[in-house]
């Protein structure tokens, strides 16, 4: 299997995967099988808002306190929605080795330094 095989294999896997689990969360969220951070019903007022006075309305956690809602269906929502941001970072660390043993210097070095900014990026150190 070549290399372009194998990214398109786990991008596939992964976003299958993401898909499926943000339809549970949502699901779940929407069901009311477990409560909201923000009632369901009070969001259309706040939608209006600038980020900074909604979370000032609401209490919203900010930058990762989120993973403290996790028990919240908007907290569980909100993770499956960031757990599809890591599919591009799975999918260059699965990669990565495959370069390395293939020793395509240049290209590990670049599917490796792209999985750098992205982690960093995903991580608020740059910010």
């Amino acid at each position: 299997m070549g290399l372009n095989e194998l990214y398109a294999r786990w991008l596939d896997v992964a976003t299958k995967a993401g898909f499926a689990i943000s339809l549970c969360a949502f699901l779940v969220y929407a069901g009311g099988l477990l409560p909201a951070f923000v009632p369901l019903e009070e969001l259309p007022r706040y939608w209006a808002l600038p980020v900074h006075r909604f979370i000032e309305v609401t209490g919203a956690p900010q930058g990762w306190a989120w993973l403290g809602e996790l028990a919240y269906g908007d907290g569980l929502n909100l993770a499956a929605i960031a757990l599809l941001g890591l599919v591009t970072p799975a999918c260059y660390a699965r990669l990565v080795p495959a370069l390395v043993a293939e020793r395509d210097w240049p290209q590990a070095a670049l599917a490796a330094g792209q999985l750098v900014v992205l982690l960093v990026a995903a991580s608020g150190l740059a910010g």
